[in-house]
């Protein structure tokens, strides 16, 4: 393990000197400006619309995720259909690849858009990685840091014309002729962003990473009290300030206004009860008194019940998951909520089918 322990300090230099875009962005008065994300989930032709739409709207970043489609597709089409927003994965699933792919992917997105895109990685859970992937699990937390580490090593590779020495427990990479050698990026290297929710993986996040992302099944509470200090934990043991790292948190909005008021919390009750089944996820319900739910939502899950799984989801939880408001009052309550903590967020909102009232609110949001 020597070469990984030795190469952390020469990764954050790497990281700094090729570093091409500010932590956060400024305004004229020096203030931290809140970056709002998009998403895009859908097929190539789809992603490629929805991203043109969505920097139009004035979104500051279009985030991919890895569900029904690999995500590093439509971060291409996107790259190619905007010329602004920053682009990225959130999150693709790490260990369904290893540091080779994953730094070949980064570099040649980061290099087609410009210096924009953002590499964001999550471990997924056991199962999915086992069962769908077909790939080893091991000490998840231990082996997303070194698999950072890792990718730092192969692009400081090739950006310095360094030897690729790098050995550890789970990854061990150390031939690169000039064949495969793209040379340096000129752009830099792209962002790290790692994803979690319980405090080991999010405190690796802090170490090694540009960035965290927050899960969704996370309330502002177990941000603050678990995830927060975790983060500053892992920076700490670097000595890096919080100035050079990024936090996101996708959130759950719900228009509480009009006659269906109700009826639009139903998604996130939907979306709710499926996160509150995963066993892993369990402390956040633990957290707030919640946690017997857990076992009878994973068990209604093994039988498809995923619509009555929905009504086991209260107001009140909901309400701790999900920001709802009217759309004159959303962007007060959001700041109100996570007001010092989020450098960005992502705003999953249909703008592109109801932009008279999502694009106020997002202008709204950004101005305070």
């Amino acid at each position: 393990m020597t070469h990984v322990v030795s190469f952390v300090a020469q990764c954050d230099e790497h990281r700094q000197s090729h570093s091409t875009r500010p932590a956060t962005d400024r305004g004229s008065e020096g203030t931290e400006t809140l970056k709002i994300d998009g998403g895009i989930q859908d097929d190539l032709v789809e992603a490629a619309k929805r991203s043109s739409i969505l920097e139009e709207a004035g979104y500051d970043g279009v985030f991919t995720a890895e569900l029904k489609h690999d995500p590093f597709f439509p971060a291409l089409v996107a790259a190619q259909n905007t010329s602004r927003v920053e682009i990225g994965t959130g999150i693709a699933v790490a260990f369904a690849r290893n540091p080779m792919t994953l730094a070949n992917i980064g570099y040649d997105l980061h290099k087609l858009s410009e210096g924009r895109f953002i590499l964001g990685l999550g471990s997924q859970i056991k199962p999915h990685i086992t069962k769908r992937f077909s790939m080893p699990w091991s000490s998840p937390a231990a082996r997303m840091r070194e698999m950072v580490q890792a990718i730092r090593a192969i692009w400081a590779s090739w950006n310095d014309s360094a030897p690729l020495e790098f050995r550890g427990e789970f990854y061990t990479h150390v031939l690169m002729t000039p064949m495969f050698d793209p040379g340096p990026n000129p752009y830099g290297d792209p962002k790290i962003f790692v994803a979690g929710v319980g405090p080991k993986m999010t405190e690796v996040a802090g170490e090694v990473g540009d960035g965290f992302i927050a899960h969704g099944f996370t309330t502002a509470e177990y941000f603050r009290a678990v995830s927060l200090p975790a983060i500053e934990r892992g920076l700490d043991a670097q000595e890096r300030r919080r100035s050079d790292f990024e936090i996101s948190m996708p959130l759950f909005l719900a228009l509480d206004d009009g006659d269906d008021a109700i009826g639009r919390t139903q998604p996130i009750r939907k979306q709710l009860a499926f996160y509150g089944s995963t066993p892993a996820y369990r402390p956040v319900l633990d957290h707030h008194g919640w946690g017997e739910l857990q076992p009878e939502l994973n068990a209604m899950s093994k039988q498809g019940r995923w619509d009555d799984m929905a009504e086991l989801i209260t107001d009140d939880m909901v309400d701790a998951f999900a920001v709802r408001a009217s759309a004159k009052n959303m962007a007060t309550s959001i700041a109100q909520r996570y007001e010092g903590v989020l450098d960005r967020i992502q705003f999953f909102a249909p703008i592109d089918e109801d932009p008279e009232t999502w694009r106020p609110v997002l202008q709204a949001i950004k101005e305070i």
